[in-house]
């Protein structure tokens, strides 16, 4: 579970930009604020999609990831799928093997929660993703941009929350992801 960091909404441009993944247009919307973070930062030189394939909430970040690294995507590595997931467990271990996730241009994706009625909004951001703040976990801050989607409601019992959140769901924002991500490079 992620939470933002450093994040503010500027007029003009954005910073940010949320998208109902189940919206009319939802894949076209989050494609053209994927081309705006790549236009500002460049495009990504890895893409860190964290979380894990143990709790259905948590998913979210591998379910994007394999679908992902099952595409043509040139140089652009791909972190964390469901076969080989990236969390909280592991997260250090991918930092000391990699070093240049902390400095290169790295997508961080992952889950997040928040209040009900933000549950199913991809938030597409500038700056640096704190994974695992929303199950209180310190983790280092991870991307140069970062994407989450609200997976269900935070606040209370998150551990539980995120095992009880629904598949369909899940599956659905990560699909929606995926698609908007190979859009936005001019790649479908």
């Amino acid at each position: 579970m992620a939470d933002i960091v450093g994040v503010n909404r500027a007029s003009g441009g954005y910073q940010e930009k949320r998208v109902q993944y189940d919206a009319p247009g939802a894949v076209l919307e989050l494609s053209a604020a994927l081309k705006w973070l790549w236009r500002r930062e460049g495009i990504p030189e890895t893409v860190l999609c964290i979380g894990t394939d143990r709790s259905t909430g948590d998913a979210l970040g591998p379910l994007v990831g394999t679908t992902l690294s099952q595409k043509r995507l040139g140089p652009i590595r791909i972190f964390g799928t469901l076969e080989d997931p990236v969390h909280a467990a592991n997260l250090t271990d991918y930092i000391r093997a990699y070093p240049s996730l902390l400095t290169s241009r790295v997508f961080a994706i992952d889950a997040s929660l928040g209040r009900l009625p933000d549950v199913g909004t991809l938030t597409a951001a500038l700056g640096p993703l704190k994974p695992g703040a929303g199950v209180n976990k310190q983790l280092p801050a991870l991307g140069r941009y970062h994407l989450t989607g609200t997976v269900n409601v935070g606040g209370f019992m998150e551990f539980f929350v995120l095992q009880n959140t629904r598949l369909n769901v899940v599956m659905k924002m990560a699909s929606c992801i995926a698609e908007a991500f190979v859009q936005s490079l001019g790649l479908s």
